[in-house]
């Protein structure tokens, strides 16, 4: 337990035979929580949290959030300043250490990870086990899975030095192995990484470059693809993150936990809310129908559901929205396609989101999804390639949780525990004499 971790007081837990007392921590910023290590030793008794919405499951020094005033903090800087001032490199090397580079430092840590983009030759024969259509996302999932397989120097969780460099190995590569798989689905050549190229326009053109021509990277698209890597370079303990933390906590090596992240990224509540988001805008099609999904969306009897509003934790304006309403802004005004109907459908939606008394009343405010798959689009990538992009920008964050972790003193395998609500103890029947 941190220093600025302690307890101040304790709780007082009124069981049927007993009472328990509870110490009662306090961290630098957020809710107060109640220790219930002990519980189960003092008071017989388990706690009950579906989806551990009230449930702290580690003590962490990364990411902060507030929900309620639209607060997202790494390493204690707000999200907003990072992502007009700073670029996804310089936020990793943030979250990985805790503090910003000097400049000497920046430099090591770029040189470092650019040396790391090339992946080892076989790998490539590795994805023609894949069949063509199959999606990014089941194609990356085996393959950094398979990445302990081709670099089995950095798998010895215990040694500081191999957690260091198959850290490296992730970041640099993660990228290339993304591209590769959109490459793979389209039937072109892989390209090769170039290593005067920063973060965002090597992935740029890893993903659109082809051999018979040269490909020029725009800064401006380059600078809004950044964005949207450090925007979404960790979330506290989201699903996916816990999920590496979850794995790690079995000693499995990093590839595999990162490969575990990625899988349970996947999921369209999740990782895959951009798409769905997407999808519902292309579905709406137009300003004019507006009204009638609006309808739609407060009918409790109708499917229909708006995708990219709201947050299972944020009860206000998604600050990462912010920001990337801006750079959608930007984006679709360099590629002049301003006026493409998604966009104004997008512009209308939140409008009435911020406007609409039900919209209000719920919270439901417009959300990191809502503009991030929008950008994605005007880039060129396919729907299919927006859950990768996020696993790709996600992987710093999961190497961070799961290098705190690591060298947690307090570390356990997890493992959670249930309100048992099955048959009680029965006999077994020959099968004979069963009905």
């Amino acid at each position: 337990m941190s220093e600025e971790t302690h307890k101040a007081e304790t709780a007082r837990l009124d069981l049927p035979e007993k009472a328990v007392e509870l110490p009662v921590l306090h961290g630098t910023m957020g809710p107060d929580v109640v220790d219930i290590r002990r519980l189960y030793a003092d008071g017989g008794v388990f706690t009950f949290d579906p989806g551990f919405t009230s449930t702290a499951s580690c003590e962490s020094k990364i990411t902060f959030i507030d929900g309620d005033r639209g607060i997202l903090l790494y390493r204690g800087y707000p999200i907003e300043q990072l992502a007009e001032k700073s670029h996804h490199l310089e936020v990793a090397y943030l979250l990985l250490y805790g503090d910003l580079p000097t400049a000497a430092e920046l430099e090591d840590f770029e040189e470092r990870i650019t040396r790391h983009t090339m992946v080892h030759e076989q790998m490539h024969y590795f994805y023609r086990g894949f069949r063509r259509d199959a999606h990014p996302m089941a194609i990356m999932v085996g393959v950094v899975g398979a990445m302990s397989a081709f670099y089995q120097d950095s798998t010895d969780i215990n040694d500081p030095e191999q957690r260091e460099i198959a850290s490296f190995r992730m970041i640099a590569k993660i990228p290339t192995i993304a591209a590769m798989a959109y490459k793979y689905s389209i039937g072109q050549p892989f390209i090769y990484p170039r290593n005067d190229l920063d973060y965002a326009s090597n992935f740029l053109r890893m993903c659109f470059a082809v051999p018979a021509e040269d490909y020029e990277v725009d800064p401006i698209i380059a600078r809004a693809l950044d964005r949207i890597f450090l925007l979404h370079a960790d979330h506290e303990q989201n699903a996916s993150t816990s999920t590496v933390r979850l794995a790690g906590s079995s000693g499995a090596n990093p590839f595999a936990c990162i490969a575990a992240g990625i899988a349970c990224l996947w999921g369209p509540a999740h990782g895959g809310a951009n798409e769905a988001a997407l999808n519902m805008l292309r579905e709406i099609g137009t300003v004019d129908r507006i009204p009638e999904y609006i309808r739609r969306a407060k009918d409790k009897s109708d499917p229909f559901r708006l995708m990219g509003f709201g947050h299972r934790v944020y009860k206000n304006f998604d600050p990462r929205a912010k920001v990337l309403k801006k750079s959608a802004d930007e984006v679709l005004g360099l590629l002049g396609i301003e006026n493409n109907p998604t966009l104004q459908v997008a512009k209308e939606l939140e409008r009435i989101a911020l406007e609409d008394d039900y919209f209000i009343e719920k919270k439901l405010y417009p959300n990191v999804d809502f503009y991030s798959g929008i950008i994605l689009e005007a880039l060129g990538f396919p729907t299919s390639m927006f859950t990768p992009i996020f696993a790709l920008s996600r992987t710093v964050g999961w190497i961070a949780q799961w290098k705190e972790m690591i060298s947690d003193p307090t570390q356990k395998i997890g493992r959670p525990r249930q309100l048992y609500t099955g048959p009680t103890p029965r006999d077994y029947v020959d099968i004979e004499y069963r009905s």
